[in-house]
């Protein structure tokens, strides 16, 4: 991936999930690809970038959230940033409606918005059928919060060969998948885990593909799924769009 040195017009903002986990590495890595194919001039930051805040801001530790707050943005400032994009929508809805409150001005996308505008002038070409049930989840920083429901959907109905299913809480009655509000990183102690709900739902479409947005979203539902479904030939396998289009477009995606 290039290193972004202030000439390139995006800033790549990878996150601590698509750098440091296993899973989610190939979500950054098609993101990547999908870039390059369509000959988008990005880089970014490798070491340089840091936690954008948001972790420590829902679970409460205002003073550690403001400290890495105030150190991405002098980064991003220091390295000439202008636009950012980003695959994690919880850096995005950070990144969009809090770092303004702290001089941090920048045009901010998420990686749906970018490559489903790039489907749609032409420089994506999604060719390979899938051939498969798909089903989405709505992850709750790119849709309640940030009210973007479209731009998913339009790289879904580009794919070749899918037959959609909506769940039936979906778009602005969508479901949380269990990560938000920092339950990515707490334990559930009552009732029925928050993840295993939604995945019930997801596995009762009949959809081999549950689609999201969100690298959160992607491990609440590898777990949650192998939960519901133990089945491993019957259970829905949850994907990043960005994996779902990198499958159509490029003739041989990255391994995963």
């Amino acid at each position: 991936m290039p290193r972004f040195d202030g000439s390139q017009e995006y800033l790549y903002w990878v996150g601590c999930s698509g750098a440091l986990v296993e899973r989610n590495v190939p979500v950054t890595r098609a993101v990547a690809r999908l870039l390059a194919e369509a000959g988008v001039s990005f880089g970014c930051l490798g070491e340089a970038e840091s936690c954008s805040g948001d972790p420590a801001r829902r679970l409460g530790n205002e003073y550690l959230a403001q400290m890495q707050i105030q150190a991405t943005i002098e980064t991003l400032k220091g390295s000439g940033v202008r636009k950012v994009v980003t695959n994690c929508p919880h850096c995005f809805n950070t990144f969009r409606n809090e770092y303004p409150g702290f001089g941090g001005e920048f045009e901010v996308y998420h990686h749906t918005e970018l490559l489903a505008d790039l489907v749609t002038a032409g420089k994506l070409r999604p060719k390979a059928g899938l051939g498969q049930k798909v089903t989405y989840h709505d992850s709750c920083y790119l849709g309640r919060h940030n009210g973007e429901y479209a731009a998913p959907r339009r790289i879904i109905a580009a794919l070749p060969n899918v037959d959609f299913v909506e769940m039936p809480r979906s778009g602005r009655t969508s479901f949380c998948c269990g990560a938000g509000g920092g339950h990515m990183f707490v334990d559930e102690t009552q009732g029925q885990r928050i993840n295993q709900a939604r995945a019930e739902e997801a596995q009762a479409t009949g959809a081999a593909v549950v689609a999201t947005n969100c690298p959160f979203c992607v491990q609440m539902f590898e777990d949650g799924l192998a939960a519901v479904e133990p089945d491993e030939a019957r259970r829905a396998r949850p994907l990043d769009l960005a994996e779902l289009l990198e499958l159509t477009v490029i003739e041989k995606p990255s391994s995963r």
